[in-house]
């Protein structure tokens, strides 16, 4: 009896599985091309003009930030729910010690990146010493910064903050803000540590597998604790720039990073690998969610969809991420 029915019956499913396969590597990249020529058709006359692409750049240029540092703390294999509320502290404590302390700018900032240090270090202890998950252990931590948030905010000066300091997200280079130069330089940086380094290599080997890590002789703990570090200064990075940019330090205007940072993260996973967190991923992870945040508010729609919007891309790439995990473990 000829085998070729059984051949034949098998065909679906490897189109299925193929289908799947390409889906999880570069479901994010063919979504980011599909809402471009969407958004395109729609308003081309506007989706293509240069102001509008410096904005998308603009726009996700802090989110960025945040989401690279989440990134790296992600590649070690672990959680950090506090990068909002730590981005949130940062705009209100820079803001509130040039104006009600009179510290100097530049002084005021490093101030602003050794507490974001601090509260890293902290979330690491509490992870690595205290054997707490990422998960509990940041989001609890958060939620206290929430309260400090509010107690410093209710002490502020209404004074104006200096031009200087406005001008750090005014300033334009070659018709680009220098926040999009800064997220491009810290997302190059991030991608050589995590690439090019001892550091870096040892974080992927502790988040493929830990025992395996430390069996080889890496410290699994400290690396751990690296990455929860690096995530703290890039979330405070990025409040420092959000005060800039609105020109105040609100108790929750970073808050809304968690989202889009694991959103832009989750999203670069299925990016050329199949559920691997990487720093070029998360960049495309940016885009997408930028474009398409960009494209809702060219065509008119309300603001509440770009929350359904995110939240979609976010489920979406979870799920694609799973089942490449499930394809590769085949």
């Amino acid at each position: 009896m000829s085998a070729e029915p059984a051949s034949v019956a098998r065909l679906p499913g490897l189109r299925a599985k193929t289908a799947l396969n390409i889906a999880s590597k570069y479901g994010t990249i063919i979504v980011f091309f599909l809402m471009v020529a969407v958004f395109a058709y729609l308003r081309g006359d506007v989706f293509f003009t240069s102001a509008n692409l410096v904005g998308v750049l603009t726009d996700g240029a802090i989110i960025g930030i945040v989401a690279c540092g989440l990134t790296v703390a992600l590649i070690t294999g672990e959680f950090d729910l506090s990068i909002g509320y730590i981005a949130s502290l940062a705009g209100v404590v820079v803001t509130g010690l040039m104006t009600k302390q009179g510290i100097p700018i530049p002084v005021a900032i490093l101030i602003v990146l050794a507490i974001c240090l601090g509260i890293g270090l902290i979330n690491g202890f509490i992870v690595t010493v205290l054997g707490v998950s990422s998960f509990v252990a940041t989001l609890g931590v958060g939620t206290i910064l929430v309260g400090f948030n509010y107690v410093y905010y209710a002490t502020q000066s209404s004074k104006s903050l200096s031009p200087g300091f406005l001008s750090i997200s005014l300033t334009r280079w070659l018709g680009i803000p220098v926040p999009v130069y800064l997220a491009a330089a810290i997302g190059l940086a991030l991608w050589l540590f995590i690439n090019r380094t001892v550091v870096g290599m040892n974080a992927q080997a502790v988040g493929a597998n830990p025992e395996a890590a430390h069996l080889a002789g890496v410290r699994v703990d400290r690396v751990r604790l690296y990455g929860l570090v690096v995530s703290a200064l890039c979330a405070g990075i990025g409040g420092i720039l959000l005060s800039a940019q609105v020109g105040s330090g609100e108790p929750t205007s970073g808050d809304g990073y968690l989202l889009s940072g694991f959103a832009a993260a989750f999203l670069g996973s299925v990016a050329f690998r199949n559920s691997e967190f990487h720093i070029v991923g998360t960049i495309i992870g940016v885009l997408t969610v930028g474009v398409a945040f960009n494209g809702l508010a060219i065509v008119g729609a309300q603001t509440f969809w770009q929350n359904v919007v995110q939240g979609g891309l976010l489920i979406c790439a979870v799920g694609l991420s799973t089942v490449g995990r499930r394809l590769a473990e085949r």
